[in-house]
């Protein structure tokens, strides 16, 4: 039977990979919508929960991604029962 979705997520080689994925697409995401605020020093609370939240959205779709793919390669390769 296919591992459940927290299973798969947590899983150490899941989180590595949507981290590196988080902190690349997030920084890009980040200097564009953030940058001129960052360098004029106008960053607020309200600016800064967007950017973490602007790593958050990453990392999300790509662990969710992840486990998608491992849960159809498990059903893949498991025998009909």
């Amino acid at each position: 039977m296919a591992d459940s979705f927290w299973t798969v997520a947590t899983d150490v080689s899941v989180a590595r990979r949507a981290g590196k994925i988080a902190l690349i697409v997030g920084t890009v995401l980040m200097a564009i919508n953030y940058g001129d605020h960052i360098l004029k020093g106008e960053m607020d609370i309200r600016a800064i929960l967007k950017c973490l939240a602007t790593y958050l959205v990453p990392y999300c779709v790509s662990t969710y991604s992840s486990v998608m793919a491992v849960r159809d390669r498990t059903q893949t390769l498991e025998p009909d029962a």
